[in-house]
């Protein structure tokens, strides 16, 4: 058993260098200097900084919210390596017995590689997850109900490579994803015309705090959706009980058009402009990502929105150097135009390949 100070990131498959280049960049801007390492399992990389206390100096400064690459991150607690083939609740409770402190958890959750874990690995750590919760239950490491207040208490989270090691670590309370793994469990609703849809309730999910969805999705707000066709998207803005422009020359889904909510315009979604100023502009057009951005930079220079959700497909090689070339694109068109903008991305679970960004033009608080 070892005891170590270092961070997992939870990402999707693929993007673990993104991720780790993303945090080694953002961890050195409040002074943390580390490194990173794949870990050899699909969607999992370890972000270590020798010397350097990640309490006191990382998980305060750094909002796990303003990462874009990484669906959550959790503080290496030990591992225990060998797991043995026997009894390994036991090994588990003899690790935490041996730490300095005992922590009391909210709850219990174990992991397995995304992609490629060995044979059965998954249905292991299914069946192994009640009998490990019972035990720490009963030796006060885990609380009672499971129902702990997420700011208060961190949960437990064991990572399982393999059969024959346990990564042992903790949840950040009140600066984490309030998911498990980060990933939100979202039903595909049967009216919608498109899955695209699911893309747009995450991101709003994710980028828009419980307590202003009223003021932010108001009904008879003003919307309009580039690219729209079918109409995953469309469905979501006529579902908050908004009028929507939807901009496509592909047919829209019928349902959505017999609402009367939806003006369809059968035009280029890169040169139409709306007659006034509109509460919300989506866009999840397939194009380079450049030209996305000189797209929702015209729309910031015209004052045309007030809230934007849109997406980017990075290049493969280069996500992470393009997402900060074009955030700082964007981020100059706000200053230019003389207004306290924000913006705010993530590769959310039903991306794919490409992130999703969130633009708010005019920020009136400090969240």
């Amino acid at each position: 058993m070892t005891v170590t100070q270092g961070v997992w990131l939870l990402c999707r498959p693929g993007f673990e260098t993104d991720a780790g280049q993303e945090l080694v960049a953002r961890a050195a801007e409040v002074g943390i200097y580390g490194y990173f390492a794949p870990s050899g399992a699909a969607g999992w990389v370890r972000f270590e900084a020798p010397g350097q206390d990640l309490d006191a100096h990382l998980f305060p400064r750094l909002n796990w919210r303003d990462l874009v690459f990484v669906r959550d991150w959790l503080r290496e607690v030990t591992v225990v390596d060998p797991l043995p083939e026997t009894d390994r609740v036991g090994a588990v409770l003899d690790a935490l017995d041996a730490l300095p402190e005992q922590r009391v958890f909210r709850r219990l959750e174990i992991h397995t590689p995304t992609e490629g874990a060995a044979p059965d690995l998954g249905r292991f750590a299914r069946k192994w997850t009640a009998p490990l919760a019972r035990a720490l239950r009963a030796k006060g490491w885990l609380s009672g109900d499971g129902q702990s207040p997420f700011e208060e208490l961190p949960t437990l989270e064991i990572l399982l490579p393999d059969f024959g090691k346990a990564i042992i670590a903790a949840g950040i309370p009140g600066n984490g994803s309030p998911h498990v793994a980060g990933v939100p469990r979202l039903r595909m609703p049967r009216e919608a015309p498109s899955r695209s849809t699911l893309k747009l309730d995450e991101a709003w999910q994710v980028f828009i705090p419980g307590d202003r969805w009223e003021t932010l999705l108001a009904a008879g707000q003003s919307a309009v959706d580039l690219g729209a066709a079918p109409g995953g998207w469309t469905w979501q803005l006529v579902r908050r009980g908004m009028h929507v422009d939807a901009v496509d020359n592909g047919p829209m889904d019928e349902g959505l058009m017999e609402t009367g909510q939806v003006t369809h315009w059968r035009e280029d979604a890169f040169s139409w402009r709306p007659r006034k100023r509109v509460d919300w502009l989506v866009c999840d057009i397939v194009d380079r990502p450049g030209r996305v951005v000189e797209l929702i930079g015209d729309w910031i220079e015209a004052d045309a929105f007030r809230y934007a959700i849109f997406n980017l497909k990075l290049p493969m090689k280069k996500r992470w150097e393009s997402w900060e070339q074009y955030r700082d694109q964007l981020q100059e068109k706000l200053a230019g135009a003389g207004h306290p903008g924000r913006i705010r991305a993530r590769h959310l679970y039903h991306d794919r390949e490409e992130i999703t960004c969130f633009i708010e033009s005019r920020v009136t608080d400090s969240r």
